[in-house]
């Protein structure tokens, strides 16, 4: 993990332990377990898929003051099936016991995006297109959500407002002047950003193939199709030609469509679902008895 990552990890690792322990005490443990008894325990998948956030055990471990000792960890983006175990934790009980649930949480939270983008990952496997996320992520959780698309073969869209320009119909509609057509909006609006912003990635979201034939010879680094049928997408590939133009697929995107949107020749697709709809990957603590 890298620096970006491990401090996104410790502010919400630090909100998770004043969820679970306040004070910092669990008072069912230390109400039943002797302070100087030790045990280990492992992490084991439930399911198949991709694990993710094994960076952030320490971090856990760390936060909680926990002494606890890591051993055979897999890594982030490694497949699992039920029963693998991805680490394997020794030290004071009260101490598991107090870290289980966040520890879970996360590696639950993050292989489940993993894992999801996998799936995409795999639907469009032989073709040109790669899947990408969206700015639709958990607010604070960004940092690491997109890792874990990353974990799961997929490719990171812009980080924010802040690193790469992306000129949508709202940014049109709100300097919008009388009498100017869309085509006008947009090739004022694309001259403005770049001749501000030289060094960035520039993208335009189109909404139909006249719109595509208008911004093309502005030349964008990226033109977004925002919810085109898949006959709309082929003709926007021919209509790019040879041009060094991405195109960029999103709406409309699941895993049952994804496959044939690759199909159309596009070199991008965008899916919010990747980290607003995963399901939380299933994993359990199991204690290691002698």
């Amino acid at each position: 993990m890298d620096q970006v990552l491990k401090d996104a990890a410790r502010k919400l690792v630090a909100l998770a332990y004043k969820e679970d322990l306040s004070d910092g005490r669990d008072v069912t443990s230390e109400s039943l377990i002797p302070e100087t008894s030790t045990g280990s325990a492992r992490i084991v998948a439930r399911e198949t898929g991709t694990a993710c956030g094994l960076g952030i055990l320490p971090i856990v471990i760390e936060a909680f003051s926990a002494k606890i000792d890591i051993a055979d960890s897999i890594s982030d983006g490694d497949p699992v099936t039920p029963g693998s175990v991805a680490v394997e934790l020794t030290g004071r009980t009260i101490d598991l016991l107090k870290a289980e649930r966040t520890i879970l949480n996360f590696l639950g939270r993050l292989s489940g995006v993993a894992t999801l983008t996998s799936q995409f990952v795999e639907q469009v496997s032989g073709t040109r297109a790669g899947i990408f996320d969206t700015r639709k992520t958990t607010p604070g959780w960004r940092a690491l959500e997109k890792h874990a698309v990353q974990s799961g073969g997929g490719r990171n869209h812009r980080m924010g407002l802040y690193d790469a320009v992306l000129i949508k119909d709202n940014h049109l509609a709100a300097i919008s002047g009388a009498g100017h057509s869309w085509v006008q909006q947009v090739a004022t609006a694309f001259e403005l950003v770049r001749s501000r912003h030289q060094e960035m990635v520039i993208q335009i979201e189109v909404d139909t193939l006249e719109q595509l034939d208008q911004v093309l010879p502005l030349r964008p680094d990226i033109v977004l199709l925002d919810n085109m049928t898949l006959d709309e997408l082929s003709r926007a590939v021919e209509l790019r030609g040879q041009r060094p133009i991405e195109l960029e697929a999103s709406g409309g995107v699941n895993l049952e469509t994804v496959g044939a949107i690759a199909q159309t020749g596009v070199d991008r697709i965008s899916i919010g679902a990747l980290t607003h709809s995963a399901v939380n990957f299933d994993w359990g603590l199991d204690w290691n008895h002698s």
